[in-house]
């Protein structure tokens, strides 16, 4: 029977879908489940994984992410490479997935973990924001009350202002010394905005994410920023970066937006070289998802991996969540 050379690659594609143990609501939607596309490499001896969740404002859902890997099949099987692959397909969930699933085969084959190919230090532990959905203010309150009150809180805003204001202000009253953010979800314009800076100042809350929609960016051109802004959807590649300069303060990078862990490191370093700050945040993908955002992680100045705790179930080995903090151990992915 022969045998696969080292020097050729199979590539597996398949589908799994992780229910959520609640309906998650942000502005605009509501979502149940995340469908998620898993692709393995494997030359025959070592085996590299990766998975995409993609981006539900692009129209990158599962169906689009399947075509498009199974669209480069025959290149990677042929011989293309990690630094192919960023010409083979544009950013989003399908190249996530098979540029982490590369990440980990070469790490496999070198016999170093995948932070040590990239450069980094030894990955440390790292505080993460725990999310509330977007809900009644009564409620907000209590799940706030409810997860770990060590960690950070990052809280979903719906557009509505009156009914975010007294989000704020509930979660606030029920944490008065918790680091607060808020993800607005492209939820706000310019004039909706400037009514809902003084509830969030009043509030002590430390960051703003995404408040205006994507392709609005202009609007902020002048708007004094009186804490900080974070830019998700009007940041999703490292071509979108240089743009950010004075409309934005932070960067937000998610692997399944940007197309993998290479152009993630690449945004996180450009990013720093601007002068502006970096936060990693996840698609609600499992524990596969969670380790190579970890070590984007390692470069950032707010992390928000928490996809794994609105999981009814996750991977095993995964991430553990415990004080505050998340924990990655090599033994998830890339070691």
């Amino acid at each position: 029977m022969a045998t696969q050379s080292k020097h050729t690659l199979a590539l597996d594609l398949r589908v799994e879908r992780f229910p959520y143990h609640q309906p998650f609501r942000i502005s605009g939607h509501v979502f149940t489940e995340t469908a998620l596309l898993v692709a393995e490499l494997s030359d025959g001896e070592h085996r590299g994984r990766g998975e995409g969740a993609g981006v539900y404002y692009l129209g990158d859902d599962i169906d689009h992410m399947l075509a498009a890997a199974q669209g480069v099949r025959a290149a990677i099987e042929g011989g293309a490479t990690r630094q192919d692959l960023q010409a083979l397909l544009p950013p989003g969930g399908a190249r996530n997935a098979l540029d982490c699933a590369f990440w980990e085969l070469e790490a496999k084959r070198a016999g170093r973990p995948v932070w040590d190919l990239a450069g980094l230090d030894m990955p440390r532990a790292l505080r993460s924001t725990l999310t509330l959905g977007a809900d009644a203010p009564e409620a907000m309150a209590s799940a706030a009350l409810a997860i770990d009150l060590q960690a950070p809180v990052k809280v979903k805003l719906t557009g509505d202002l009156d009914a975010d204001i007294l989000r704020v202000a509930a979660i606030r009253a029920a944490r008065p010394r918790a680091w607060i953010g808020v993800d607005a979800n492209q939820g706000y314009n310019r004039q909706t905005l400037a009514g809902l800076l003084p509830a969030l100042i009043e509030h002590g809350v430390a960051q703003l994410e995404q408040p205006l929609p994507r392709g609005r960016e202009a609007d902020l051109d002048g708007m004094k920023r009186p804490l900080p802004f974070v830019a998700d959807e009007s940041a999703l590649s490292l071509a979108d970066t240089p743009s950010l300069v004075g409309r934005f303060d932070v960067v937000n990078i998610k692997l399944d937006k940007c197309g993998g862990l290479t152009e993630g490191l690449a945004i996180a370093r450009q990013a720093r070289r601007l002068g502006l700050d970096v936060m990693v945040g996840n698609m609600m993908g499992t524990s596969l998802s969670m380790a190579p955002s970890y070590l984007v992680g390692q470069l950032c100045d707010i992390v928000d991996l928490d996809g794994p705790t609105f999981l009814a179930r996750d991977r095993q080995p995964g991430v553990a969540y415990r004080e505050g903090m998340i924990h990655c151990p090599d033994s998830v992915w890339g070691g």
